[in-house]
C-alpha cells in the first residue's frame, strides 16, 4: 500500500474516531439531562447509556457518510468530473458524409403549418 493510501486510511480512521467521540459526548450529555429526573444515580446511568448510544450513532452516521462519499467519487470518475473529460461525447455515431447541417436544424423547413412562437401572443390551438 503506498503512502498516500495509508495517509488517507489514517485520516478516515481519525475522522471516524472524532465522530464517535462527538456522538458519545452529546449522547452522554443528553442522557445525563434525562437521567437527572432520577437523581445522581440517574445522571450517571443516563450519561453512560447515552454515551454508548451516541457513539454507536456517530459511527453509523460516519459509515453512511463514507459510503455516500465513495459513491459520489465513483460517479464523478465515471462521468469525467475528476480525471476525465467532462462533457466529451463517448458516442459512436458514424461520421457525417458531406458535413452539411440538416434543413430542420438550420431553420429552412417548418415541421408544421403553425405560426412560429416568436410573436408577443401565440395563436390558440384549435
Amino acid at each position: 500500500m503506498n503512502s498516500k493510501k495509508k495517509r488517507g486510511a489514517r485520516k478516515a480512521e481519525t475522522r471516524r474516531i472524532v465522530h464517535e467521540a462527538e456522538g458519545g459526548a452529546s449522547g452522554a450529555l443528553a442522557g445525563a439531562v434525562f437521567g437527572a429526573a432520577a437523581g445522581p444515580p440517574g445522571i450517571v446511568a443516563g450519561a453512560v447509556i447515552g454515551g454508548i448510544v451516541g457513539a454507536m450513532t456517530g459511527a453509523g452516521l460516519d459509515t453512511a457518510s463514507s459510503r455516500k462519499a465513495a459513491r459520489t467519487r465513483e460517479l464523478d470518475a465515471e462521468i469525467g468530473v475528476s480525471g476525465g473529460d467532462l462533457g466529451a461525447p463517448g458516442l459512436k455515431h458514424p461520421p457525417a458524409k458531406i458535413g452539411a447541417y440538416s434543413a430542420a436544424s438550420s431553420g429552412v423547413g417548418a415541421s408544421s403549418g403553425e405560426d412560429p412562437a416568436e410573436g408577443p401572443i401565440q395563436a390558440p390551438e384549435d
